[in-house]
């Protein structure tokens, strides 16, 4: 495992567990969605975002370990990856995390990207809502990755899938010991 995508749904807990199974592993942590906003909540034009991500992994070639679910970029991670970790958590669960991490993020001003912030009204109230998009993504990523696991052009990567997050965990633990 050298070259590793995480992927799950918005509140899965990806970036962390990318960051921490980077650290780990001793390689670079890829956070697509740093590459993706801009400021004001700007989206990355699909052209210089697919660069950014050519970039960012040729930069790392002792391995990487990629968090997001960006499907624009997939044909540039994907057959360069050796593994996906598929955080594939409860709806529970992830919308417990999104609610108690957005009122955080809400309260303290946390910078996230590019000087992009949460905003509780646009967060909880707007149709750009990250609720809306948990509850419209969830059951989607469950239907589509299995099949997109099955294709010829992703038979050679390893996937791990966790529903759990404490089997997340262990699994991580258990990785590279510390």
């Amino acid at each position: 495992m050298r070259r590793i995508v995480v992927l799950g749904c918005s509140g899965a807990g990806k970036t962390t567990f990318a960051r921490n199974l980077s650290e780990r592993l001793g390689v670079a942590h890829i956070e697509l969605d740093a590459l993706h906003w801009e400021p004001n909540w700007t989206s990355t034009p699909v052209d210089r975002f697919k660069e950014k991500v050519r970039r960012a992994i040729a930069a790392a070639p002792q391995g990487w370990v990629v968090c997001g679910n960006y499907m624009v970029v997939r044909d540039e991670l994907w057959p360069h990856a050796d593994t996906i970790v598929w955080l594939d958590l409860p709806m529970t669960t992830v919308v417990n995390r999104v609610v108690r991490r957005t009122f955080a993020r809400c309260w303290s001003g946390e910078e996230l990207w590019a000087g992009c912030r949460e905003r509780f009204w646009f967060q909880f109230f707007s149709k750009e809502s990250l609720f809306l998009w948990v509850f419209q993504t969830w059951r989607k990523n469950r239907w589509r990755y299995p099949h997109l696991f099955r294709t010829p052009a992703y038979q050679h990567l390893h996937v791990l899938r966790f529903r759990d997050p404490v089997k997340a965990d262990r699994w991580l633990e258990n990785v590279c010991p510390a």
